[in-house]
């Protein structure tokens, strides 16, 4: 665990020091406490003692004793504390100089003695360390005459208690009267809370697993959670990067912790003092991390004296003078890290050393005398010379690693050396490397070669590479020279070829490849692949590619978008037998190359063609393929899926389409909408539901009779606007037994007896703009009883005269949805009933048990509509709408009136009706409303008076919107009687200004 502060203190220690500071604790905390009560809660004050371990532990016993009886007498006015010699930077709040002392004045009680007795019995000793950030606030009272601070504590709500830009709030550790949230101390809480007393044990355990940041939130539960927070095991690692710390303060630091494992102090001022201070104190140090800064040829003398150190690193300093040799000699050390570093040349003895990088250091160069060494870093040493390149490397015979990166006067010769000396070589990093070609070069043993940017690497270079028969790793990319790679190894498993602009030919045989980077080639034009362990393959956008050889048992998705120059021949190489068994995913979007696209895959499942302008036929044979992209194939002629596992499938955006043959055993869905040449159609899917033909003007009947036989679950059939359609068509219909909805909007149908003959299940009937359809046509719908299931008719835009829609309207009362928009032949829609209009409504009547002993008639019972929905949008020919409640439309729920524009009068009275449509009625001047259910009503540009809306809407009491925009006889300032009239009302739109 890490932490950025830690200070930590024995008992006596504080007791001593509160002995000794007792005199002036209580004047100066009296003088200040004014100051502190206007800080925010989490400030707290804290000092460090430069003074010898005797000393500090007499004082902590003495404060120890002070702050119990403080805790128990004094209450929370009497808790604070005097922390003298802290020394803070101006502006920044960082300490310089601290000492940590708890001077309390009074005497301990005898409780507080009892309790720190049994506590003492039960409980393993406690350690009072205190650990803290940096970044903390503080508040400071100076003093001219002496470098002293002294801090008071003010009182702290633990319920107000929060972290500050992830810092570590302490205060409860320092503050052992520290307020409870309610006005009492923590050991006053302790006493009426329930006490988590846990063994020291069990909390040791739970601790190990915290953080720093909730081992400091943990420390303000209690005393004994507090000294379990502070165990020296929790705090091994000290982390002073970037922080202002002085060389006392680190000093007492280490003292408080000498058995630190890790300390880092990157970025501290007088880094040089610090590390040696560290070195010199630390005896368990085992990780050191240091930079930004200078350090002293003394500090690598010293370094043998930290024995257990295992990894040391130095980032961005100047070692020793810059003119002179840096020795590092050390028996034990392991990791060694000089980056970035300034010096002229070093000398490395670590006989255990293991890891070693200079990277971007200054040095030219460095003497290594390491006989572990497996991993070497000297990427971008720019002043390494070839020879010392080779010496450095060469000196290390059980090299495994080298990273040469960037090291421009590496040449051949040098990696031929290595190469010969370092037998166990795996990993070679010689990106940047202009004078390096392999070319002579044998490397047996290597798995990663990354060449990067090699101007000297060709197609030559392949056969040196193809000598290291171990390789898993290639990277080749921006090799500007490199033409063709052809390379037989059986490891590999990655290749990568970025931004190689001649690149023309890849050639790879390995059954162990499994990923290939192909990008930004663009002469790339033969690829050849074998291998038992590819999956995925993606060659986006290689526009020149034209010939694709795969024999790759594994390969499952391919990705070949934008490869323009794609011939008909690719679909060989994705057919069966053409070297790819388990393909699934194919993706040849815009190969705008491609015209007869054919595949006979048993395994593919998704084909996308989108964007593929200039295909004209398509033939599928997959049996499995379930979902097929065609967006953008605008010129396809000819489509052939014999057979296929479609579940759904759209062909409406093949405008050209002209033969269709489909074979589609789970197919329920089928689109055809907007072929308008399709003329040959042959539709063999047995589990079809929904068939949406429109617009297919070359629609005739034979094909038509032919799908509804291999199709019998068709539910929805549209055939608007195929005028090839007639009779002998739509009596194949009696095929479909389970046919709910028929469009046959604009056609030129004359007779629909073919259709109340074949379809007995039908519900819902659309005949928009049938206009040679005759007056009678309709009759069997309400003489004969034709349709007895249907509850949707659509009428609009036809020729029907008024008579035969009032007689529709007036006897076919199952319906629910009505639509009669643009029916110019309408005129009045009046459902109130004379008498001879009831004589011819059916009644329910009966003989002797419907009649009264004096032989005298019942009146007789109108039936109830089952309207719900009915539309006259547009009919301008209305002028009179009335429905009274006698009309029994007890379920309209909505009457959309809108657009017509001879309307004056309307006259509804319906129960549960909740929304109307009066919109652009221009003529509109009487409007009466019984409805209480109604929540919408428009009137937008409607000329009727303000005082006529505002009696319909008062008889409207579930009102919520209503629109009278454009109503020029409405002005937007009486918007609050119309809210009078109608109180429900929430949304009113009026104009924002009077017409």
């Amino acid at each position: 665990m890490k932490i950025w502060c830690c200070l930590c203190f024995g008992e006596e220690e504080d007791d001593k020091r509160g002995t000794m500071r007792g005199g002036n604790f209580q004047e100066e905390s009296e003088a200040k406490v004014g100051d502190m009560e206007n800080d925010e809660p989490e400030r707290f004050m804290l000092g460090l003692s430069t003074g010898s371990p005797d000393e500090s532990e007499s004082q902590m016993v003495d404060a120890n004793r002070d702050l119990g009886e403080r805790e128990e007498v004094g209450g929370s006015n009497a808790l604070s504390r005097d922390f003298d010699q802290f020394a803070s930077s101006s502006g920044q709040g960082l300490m310089e100089e601290v000492d940590l002392s708890l001077s309390l004045g009074e005497e301990p009680s005898s409780t507080l003695d009892r309790e720190l007795d049994r506590d003492s019995r039960n409980k393993r000793p406690k350690l009072h360390s205190f650990s803290l950030d940096w970044e903390f606030h503080f508040a400071a009272a100076t003093s001219l005459d002496t470098v002293s601070y002294n801090f008071h504590s003010t009182y702290h709500n633990t319920n107000e208690c929060c972290l500050k830009k992830e810092t570590f709030n302490l205060s409860s550790l320092l503050n052992a009267g520290v307020d409870g949230g309610d006005g009492c101390s923590v050991s006053e809480m302790q006493d009426s809370v329930v006490r988590m007393d846990l063994t020291d044990d069990l909390l040791h355990m739970v601790f190990s697993f915290l953080k720093p940041n909730d081992l400091c939130q943990a420390a303000m539960v209690c005393k004994q959670w507090r000294a379990a927070s502070t165990h020296e095991d929790f705090w091994r690692v000290l982390d002073f990067e970037n922080r202002n710390v002085s060389v006392q303060q680190f000093e007492d630091i280490c003292y408080r912790y000498p058995n630190a494992t890790e300390v880092n102090i990157y970025g501290v001022p007088a880094l040089h003092s610090l590390v040696m201070k560290s070195v010199s104190a630390l005896r368990y140090l085992e990780a050191l991390t240091l930079g930004k800064g200078q350090l002293g040829e003394t500090f690598f003398q010293a370094l043998t004296d930290c024995q257990l150190l295992k990894s040391l690193i130095i980032n961005d300093a100047t070692l020793g003078n810059g003119i002179q040799e840096i020795p590092i000699y050390h028996d034990r050390l392991r990791q060694l890290y000089i980056v970035k570093c300034r010096v002229l040349r070093i000398s490395v003895r670590c006989p255990l050393l293991e890891i070693l990088s200079l990277k971007r250091s200054s040095m030219a160069h460095a003497i290594l005398n390491c006989p572990l060494l497996c991993d070497l870093d000297i990427a971008s040493c720019h002043k390494f010379s070839d020879a010392a390149i080779r010496s450095a490397a060469t000196s290390c015979p059980l090299l495994e690693s080298l990273d040469m990166s960037n090291c421009s006067c590496v040449t051949d010769e040098t990696i031929r050396e290595i190469a010969l000396t370092c037998g166990n070589l795996h990993v070679l990093n010689a990106s940047y490397c202009p004078n390096i070609s392999l070319e002579s070069v044998r490397l047996p043993m290597l798995t990663v070669l990354k060449l990067h940017s090699c101007e000297g690497i060709t197609s030559a270079s392949m056969t040196a590479i193809s000598h290291s028969y171990m390789l898993e790793v290639l990277e080749l990319d921006n090799c500007s020279l490199l033409v063709s790679v052809s390379l037989d190894l059986p490891r590999l498993q990655y290749i990568r070829l970025v931004h190689c602009r001649k690149f023309v030919d890849l050639n790879l045989r390995s059954i162990k490849l499994s990923s290939i980077t192909v990008s930004n080639c663009p002469s790339l034009l033969r690829i050849s692949i074998t291998s038992n362990s590819l999956q995925k393959l993606v060659l986006q956008k290689q526009e020149s590619l034209t010939t694709l050889a795969l024999q790759c048992q594994c390969l499952q998705e391919v990705d070949l978008a934008d490869c323009e120059s794609l011939t008909n021949s690719i679909c060989e190489v994705f057919s069966d037998g053409g070297g790819c068994p388990m393909l699934k995913s194919l993706v040849l979007d815009n190969c705008e190359s491609l015209t007869a696209v054919g595949f006979r895959s048993a395994s593919l499942v998704s084909l996308s063609l989108a964007g593929c302008r200039a295909v004209t036929s398509l033939e599928l044979t997959c049996p499995y393929l379930e979902k097929v992209s065609l967006d953008g194939c605008d010129h396809l002629e000819r489509a052939s899926f014999l057979p296929v596992g479609l579940q759904c499938l759209n062909l409406g955006i093949c405008p050209k389409l002209s033969s269709l043959l489909i074979e589609a055993p789970h197919m329920v869905l089928l689109e055809l909408k907007g072929c308008g040449v399709l003329s040959e159609a042959s539709i063999n899917c047995p589990l079809l539901t929904s068939l949406d033909a429109s617009f297919c003007s070359q629609l005739k009947d034979d094909c038509l009779s032919a799908t509804t036989t291999s199709c019998p679950l068709i539910e929805s059939l549209i055939l608007m606007s195929c005028p090839s359609v007639g009779p002998d068509g739509l009596s194949s219909l009696r095929w479909l037994l389970h046919l709910t909805s028929l469009d046959l909007s604009y056609t030129f149908l004359m007779n629909l007896q073919p259709v109340f003959e074949s379809c007995v299940q039908l519900k819902v009937l659309k005949l928009q703009a049938c206009k040679y359809i005759a007056d009678s046509s309709l009759e069997p719908l309400y003489k004969e009883g034709a349709l007895p299931a249907l509850s949707e008719l659509d009428l609009s835009y036809g020729t029907l005269c008024q008579s035969a829609i009032e007689e529709l309207l007036a006897y076919c009362t199952h319906l629910t949805h009505v639509s009669l928009n643009g029916c110019a032949n309408m005129h009045d829609l009046n459902w109130g009933f004379s008498g001879h209009q009831l004589s011819e409504l059916p009644t329910i009547c009966g003989s002797s048990d419907f009649l009264s002993q004096d032989n005298v008639p019942l009146p007789i019972e109108k039936p109830n509509r089952l309207l719900q929905i009915l539309n006259c949008v547009g009919c301008p020919n209305v002028k009179k709408v009335l429905i009274p409640s006698a009309a029994r439309c007890i379920h309209l729920s909505s009457l959309n009136l809108s657009l017509s524009a001879n309307l004056r009068e309307v006259d509804v009275a319906c129960y549960n009706l909740c929304f109307l449509n009066l919109s652009n009625c221009c003529s509109l001047e009487i409007l009466k409303l019984e409805c209480p259910r109604l929540t919408s009503l428009f009137l937008q540009s409607c000329n009727i008076g303000e005082e006529t809306v505002e009696v319909a809407v008062s008889h409207c009491n579930m009102l919520e919107t209503l629109d009278v925009r454009f109503c020029p006889k409405i002005c937007p300032v009486s918007m609050g009687r119309l809210r009078a009239a109608c109180p429900s009302l929430k949304r009113i739109f009026s104009s924002l200004s009077p017409p």
